[in-house]
C-alpha cells in the first residue's frame, strides 16, 4: 500500500475526515485510549473527531463520567471510557508498576508509604468526595507522607494503576481525583488472553493501518504478546505491506469507502482538501514513529523548538508547526509554515485556526513565520 493510502486511512478511520463521530466519548472508545497529559490539547484532539465540537461539551462528557481520565497503558495520562477502564488495568497496569518501581526505588517512598497512600485516599475520596492533587497532598502531609513533587505524584499514580482512583470532575482549572468504585460501574472481567485478543482488534481497528511496532509501543507490550494477540484478533483485519513491512486495519471502519468486491481493500479517496492542526500528543501523529506524515518533497518541515509545537498537515503533508496561546479575549495561534505553501493551502490552514477558536469560544489571532 502506498504512503498517501495508508496515511487517507488512517485519518479516514480516525474521522478526522469524513462524518465525525456522534460525541467525544464514541471517540475515545474508538481509539481505546487517547494520550492526554496536556488535557485541553487531548479534549481538541475529541472535538476534531466528533460533533462535541467545543471545550465546554467534550468537559461536560468528561465531567459526567462518560469517559475518565488516568494514568493507564503507560506510564502517563489517558482518557478511557468508563466500561474500559478495568479489564485495562488489569491487563497493562503490571508492566507499568515495574517501570514506576524503578522510580520509586530512586526517592524516599518505601512500601509501607504506598500502603498507607492508599489508605488514605480510600478514606479522603469516600463519599464522592473529590479532591484536588493539591488537596490530597495536605491529607497525606499530615501522615508524614510527601506533600508535592515527584514522590507525590507518583504515590497517586500506583492507586491509579490498582484501579482505586480515577480522575473526577474538573474544577476550575484543576483535575480531581476519585474513587473508582463510586464513579465506573462493575464490569465483566476477562481473561488475559481474552484482553489481549480485544486490545489488539480495538489498536488496530481505531489506529490502522499500523504495524505490531507501532502497536507495542502504543500498548507497553512484548512482541511476543502482540504477535500472539493479533494472530488471535480474527478474521476483521486485513494486511497490508508499506514498504515491506505489514500493516493491519479493519476495513469496515471506513464508511462507504469499500469497493464492493470481496477481499477486497477499502477504497479510499483524497476527498475535499483540508488542513489539520494536530493538538500536541494527537494520536493520528504520535502512534506511529515510523510510517507518518511526510514533509514535502526536497522541502523538509519545519522542526518543532520544543514540546508545545504540535504538527500541521495539509491533506497528507507535513508543512510545519504551531502553538496555541489562550487568552482572556482570544486565542494566539503562532505557526512555522513552509514558505512553498500557495494561497490555497494557507487559506487551509487559516480555516484550522479558525476550528480551535470555536473550539475555545474565541477569536483567533493567527501569527505565522515562513521557512
Amino acid at each position: 500500500m502506498e504512503l498517501r493510502t495508508v496515511l487517507r486511512h488512517r485519518l479516514a478511520t480516525q474521522r478526522l475526515t469524513g462524518p465525525p463521530l456522534p460525541t467525544a466519548a464514541d471517540v475515545v472508545r474508538l481509539l481505546t485510549c487517547v494520550q492526554a497529559q496536556e488535557r485541553e490539547h487531548a479534549c481538541f484532539s475529541l472535538a476534531l473527531r466528533s460533533r462535541a465540537t467545543t471545550l465546554t461539551e467534550v468537559r461536560a462528557e468528561l465531567d459526567s463520567g462518560a469517559f475518565v481520565r488516568t494514568h493507564i497503558l503507560r506510564p502517563t495520562w489517558h482518557f478511557v471510557a468508563a466500561e474500559d477502564l478495568r479489564w485495562l488495568l488489569d491487563l497493562t497496569s503490571p508492566r507499568v508498576e515495574r517501570v514506576l518501581a524503578v522510580q520509586l526505588r530512586r526517592s524516599s517512598v518505601d512500601e509501607r508509604q504506598v500502603g498507607r497512600a492508599l489508605e488514605i485516599l480510600a478514606e479522603a475520596l469516600a463519599g464522592h468526595n473529590f479532591l484536588t492533587r493539591k488537596e490530597i497532598g495536605v491529607r497525606f502531609a499530615a501522615d508524614g507522607l510527601p506533600e508535592s513533587g515527584q514522590d507525590l505524584g507518583n504515590l497517586v499514580m500506583v492507586a491509579e494503576l490498582r484501579g482505586l482512583v480515577c480522575g473526577g470532575p474538573i474544577r476550575g482549572v484543576q483535575h480531581t481525583y476519585a474513587l473508582v468504585d463510586e464513579v465506573v460501574a462493575p464490569t465483566p472481567a476477562r481473561t488475559r488472553e481474552e484482553a489481549l485478543t480485544e486490545l489488539a482488534r480495538r489498536f488496530f481497528a481505531g489506529h490502522g493501518p499500523a504495524s505490531i511496532r507501532d502497536f507495542t509501543r502504543w500498548a507497553s507490550l512484548t512482541v511476543t504478546d502482540a504477535k500472539a494477540a493479533l494472530a488471535d484478533s480474527g478474521d476483521g483485519l486485513e494486511r497490508v505491506d508499506v514498504d515491506g513491512v505489514p500493516h493491519w486495519y479493519d476495513p469496515a471502519l471506513l464508511p462507504g469507502q469499500r469497493s464492493g468486491r470481496p477481499g477486497s481493500p477499502a477504497r479510499c479517496g483524497p476527498g475535499p482538501r483540508r488542513a489539520h492542526l494536530f493538538p500536541t500528543y494527537d494520536e493520528a501523529v504520535l502512534t506511529y514513529p515510523a510510517v507518518n506524515f511526510p514533509p514535502p518533497r526536497d522541502s523538509p518541515a519545519p522542526a518543532a523548538p520544543d514540546q508545545w509545537w504540535a504538527t500541521v498537515v495539509v491533506d497528507d503533508v507535513r508543512v510545519g508547526t504551531w502553538k496555541r496561546t489562550v487568552g482572556r479575549n482570544a486565542v494566539t495561534v503562532e505557526s512555522r509554515l513552509l514558505g512553498t505553501l500557495d494561497d490555497e493551502q494557507r487559506g487551509l490552514v487559516e480555516a484550522a485556526a479558525e476550528h480551535l477558536g470555536d473550539f475555545h469560544g474565541l477569536p483567533v489571532r493567527h501569527v505565522e513565520s515562513r521557512t
